[in-house]
């Protein structure tokens, strides 16, 4: 059986980002494992049909990243100030570059938040935890974040 040295933690800094938190300093206190935090961005590739020029876009998606990059700095000063971790903000399809990175990184195991997407959202979008835990190629352990223990 292979160690969980290297966890990905995927967040999209929702609620459900806050609740994966205490997991992964679990898992990495008692296996000794690193914690990388991942934000996927959405682009916006799909409107580039319309009569938007693609320069606008392209610095569009870049103030979104240096958004999601500052974004990223508070969440792991709130969250992680007493634990190491690295993070990354990519952009394009979640669950494609969850896999791709968790793939490139040689991650042992992904920490992912089942979302509660509404149905319609689910239907137009798709789940990115369903995808990642069909596509990823290691473990993925989800976490319910409606989850209340009697």
């Amino acid at each position: 059986m292979r160690e969980f040295n290297k966890i990905l933690v995927p967040i999209d800094f929702s609620e459900v980002s806050t609740v994966l938190v205490p997991y992964a300093k679990y898992l990495a206190q008692r296996l000794g494992s690193e914690i990388h935090l991942l934000y996927v961005a959405r682009t916006l590739e799909y409107f580039s049909d319309f009569d938007v020029p693609s320069t606008s876009i392209e610095t569009f998606e870049g103030e979104i990243l240096e958004g999601a990059k500052k974004r990223m700095e508070r969440f792991v000063e709130e969250h992680f100030k007493d634990t190491d971790v690295k993070t990354d903000v990519l952009s394009g399809d979640a669950a494609t570059k969850i896999i791709g990175f968790a793939e490139k990184g040689n991650f042992d195991l992904i920490l992912i938040g089942t979302h509660g997407r509404k149905w319609l959202d689910k239907v137009i979008f798709g789940s990115v935890t369903d995808r990642v835990i069909k596509g990823a190629m290691c473990p993925v352990l989800t976490v319910n974040p409606y989850w209340i223990k009697h």
